[in-house]
């Protein structure tokens, strides 16, 4: 039996499909408050037979911060994906990412050692991955610690994987860079494709590295098919400048490029404004410092470790712009 954790969420959603089609026994844990018809709608984007596959899903109603309802999750699995996570770069939304992406994390962890798990594999980011500047970044990387809330607790949830190898639990861990992907429109890149919908005038000055959502979660299931452990992989099939990105996602929706780049100036005056919009508006908001360091860095990600892992072949990142962009528009 295999759960996955954050079963509604892209990457999670997508891994169920796959592991549906493989006809292997499968629970998902899912929030209270989630919707799992979102699944099924992201299913549809891939077989008429989707209402068969989604059938196959036994739904866990619980959370990774919640014992109670692991023990009950936990009962007979061996393997065990954890997709689960928050995504923020707000400092003010530090005590939840700590919470959900560090504590629930222990605690995945704690269980797969208590029940004996045969294998995990844990879904991080790139956000984790240390920088330089004379090389593509790789997994060698040293991390120096940074004021990106997101990048601290997702490095830090990586500690508690690595304190479950070193106890014993068979674990790999995938960093995954901008994952392009359908169904998920106001979170991710879905959310960035929305924006970029409603027009834009300015783009950002940096770049990373991009993957198509099936290439992350077909590559996490060769991992574990293979039973490769003990290690980490940069998942990034392309490195693509956010100017690119933006000009291509606005030819598939008919929209006139920006041409003005946003530099770090600009930026921060609309850290301000921003800022001014929430606090007398009372609504949340877009922008934060971390965000806006991570959208001016110009940094390239090397995909070799795993390519040569598994003689892996990317799909190509202006065909899953192109899909993606299908989608949302349908």
């Amino acid at each position: 039996m295999i759960l996955v954790t954050g079963g509604t969420g892209l990457v999670g959603c997508h891994l169920l499909y796959l592991l549906a089609k493989k006809n292997v026994k499968i629970k998902a844990l899912h929030r209270k408050n989630s919707k799992i018809d979102v699944v099924k709608k992201v299913f549809s984007y891939h077989s008429e037979n989707y209402e068969e596959l989604f059938k196959k899903i036994s739904w866990i109603e619980g959370d990774i911060n919640d014992i109670e309802s692991l023990s009950n999750a936990f009962k007979n699995v061996t393997e065990v994906y954890h997709c689960a996570a928050f995504i923020s770069f707000d400092s003010k939304d530090l005590n939840s990412l700590k919470k959900i992406n560090v504590e629930g994390t222990a605690n995945i962890i704690n269980f797969s050692l208590d029940n004996k798990i045969d294998k995990l594999c844990y879904v991080s980011s790139i956000a984790a991955i240390g920088e330089t500047k004379t090389k593509a970044i790789d997994e060698d990387c040293k991390w120096e610690e940074t004021a990106n809330p997101y990048s601290v607790t997702k490095y830090n949830a990586e500690m508690e994987v690595w304190r479950g190898i070193s106890e014993g639990l068979n674990a790999v861990i995938v960093n995954p860079g901008v994952i392009v992907g359908s169904g998920f429109w106001k979170r991710g890149s879905g959310a960035f494709i929305t924006q970029i919908s409603r027009g834009m005038k300015y783009y950002p000055a940096g770049s990373t590295g991009f993957i198509c959502v099936e290439d992350v979660v077909e590559i996490m299931h060769e991992l574990m098919s293979k039973s490769i452990f003990s290690k980490r992989f940069i998942l990034v099939a392309e490195n693509w400048s956010y100017k690119d990105f933006i000009t291509k996602v606005c030819s598939h929706l008919k929209l006139s490029p920006p041409i003005k780049k946003a530099g770090k100036s600009l930026m921060r005056l609309a850290l301000i404004f921003d800022i001014l919009n929430s606090w007398f508006n009372k609504k949340r908001r877009k922008l934060s410092l971390a965000s806006i360091n991570s959208s001016q860095s110009i940094n390239k990600y090397s995909n070799k470790k795993i390519k040569s892992e598994l003689d892996y072949s990317f799909k190509n990142i202006k065909k899953s712009i192109e899909e993606t962009c299908l989608n949302f528009k349908k």
